[in-house]
């Protein structure tokens, strides 16, 4: 699953995640801080919107937004 976002611009993420109801925050430096309703918190790194992001970090992401597969599909990240 990690893989088929590997190349997946930062800009793309963050239009994902406000299509699934998380709210900017705050900033801190090149962090940026996203809530849901729910209590889950997403920080995610941005300095340019077309950039990518390592692996490791990517995996992070996932895991702090708890989406599954069919999420990643509902929010056009995967086909």
């Amino acid at each position: 699953m990690i893989r088929k976002l590997k190349n997946t611009p930062v800009r793309d993420l963050i239009r994902a995640l406000e299509q699934d109801e998380f709210q900017y925050r705050k900033r801190k430096g090149s962090q940026r801080v996203y809530r849901h309703e729910d209590s889950r918190r997403v920080v995610i790194h941005f300095h340019h919107g077309k950039d990518t992001l390592p692996l490791g970090t990517l995996k992070s992401f996932i895991d702090s937004t708890q989406w599954n597969e069919d999420d990643l599909r509902r929010l056009n990240l995967t086909k």
